[in-house]
């Protein structure tokens, strides 16, 4: 069922909602992308109320700014009133887990479960990020030179689709697949909002050297989930301070999986995901894992 969603200042958003039960609201990544979680969506549809949308000036939503940290915590807030629910779980995605993260630490109130999948951490100095752009080289393979090529100028609306396409493909640990489920990801193609994902990077970017996350993080009294896939190009220990400050918090890394995990691993994820918001029994201090693990 599609919602209509209006946010604070008149923005349309677009969302959707299916099946029954406690809300799980998906926060895809980008920034400047749209949803991308059909599968989460239908594997998760017996556990949890899925709703569903895509951000400001992305996708189906209307293309209108100002985008900015603060803007897409405010629209997320007007999902979650929408929905009708004083509080939510929350699964977020690259950038989305990034929001999801922010939304906690500003509304802990308002979230009972933070499910933080592919992340890349709170690291002020993002030291991930020479390794992600070496990974996604070396990744690419055979693709790295038309990727480049098309990296080096104005493209057309098709060559922006291919490119997107070659880039997504080196975030998949299968080689052989890679190509057929970034295609996968870019149908339809709805446009990616650069100046959206511009905006909203630089922000994280600085607000991540003026904040003092570790501290806030200690402070956040939920259940948190942190959810990896060790073929990553992202390297995964760029998420370990995160991890370290989260008071309650259980990580499982799953091998032979890139960034996106449902789509490599589908039933372990889905299994994962389904007892997190299940335990309705938790604890803080629980055991924490830094290794991959065995989720079967």
């Amino acid at each position: 069922m599609d919602l209509q969603v209006r946010a604070d200042d008149g923005c349309r958003l677009w969302a959707n909602s299916t099946g029954d039960g406690d809300p799980l609201v998906l926060c895809h990544g980008g920034p400047g992308l749209w949803d991308y979680f059909d599968d989460v969506a239908e594997l998760l549809r017996g556990t949890a109320r899925i709703v569903r949308w895509d951000q400001r000036g992305c996708g189906r939503s209307e293309r209108c700014g100002p985008y900015s940290v603060a803007r897409s915590i405010a629209d997320l807030d007007a999902v979650r009133e929408r929905s009708s629910v004083a509080r939510m779980a929350l699964l977020g995605h690259s950038w989305g887990a990034h929001l999801a993260l922010r939304y906690a630490i500003e509304h802990p109130d308002r979230v009972s479960h933070l499910i933080y999948v592919s992340g890349t951490g709170i690291d002020p100095e993002r030291g991930w990020h020479p390794h992600y752009e070496r990974n996604l080289r070396l990744r690419l393979g055979n693709r790295l030179g038309r990727w480049e090529a098309l990296s080096a100028r104005t493209r057309t609306p098709a060559e922006d689709r291919e490119w997107a396409v070659l880039q997504w493909s080196a975030d998949f640990a299968d080689g052989s697949a890679a190509l057929r489920h970034a295609e996968r990801m870019a149908t339809p193609w709805l446009g990616i909002n650069y100046d959206c994902s511009q905006a909203v990077n630089a922000e994280v970017k600085q607000e991540l050297r003026d904040n003092d996350f570790v501290l806030q993080c200690r402070g956040l009294d939920i259940p948190v989930l942190i959810v990896d896939g060790v073929e990553d190009i992202r390297p995964r220990w760029a998420v370990d301070s995160l991890y370290e400050a989260l008071p309650d918090v259980e990580r499982v890394s799953l091998a032979g999986a890139g960034h996106l995990p449902w789509v490599e691993h589908r039933d372990d994820f889905g299994r994962i995901v389904s007892r997190f918001l299940a335990d309705n029994r938790r604890a803080t201090g629980r055991q924490r894992r830094h290794e991959p693990a065995d989720p079967g």
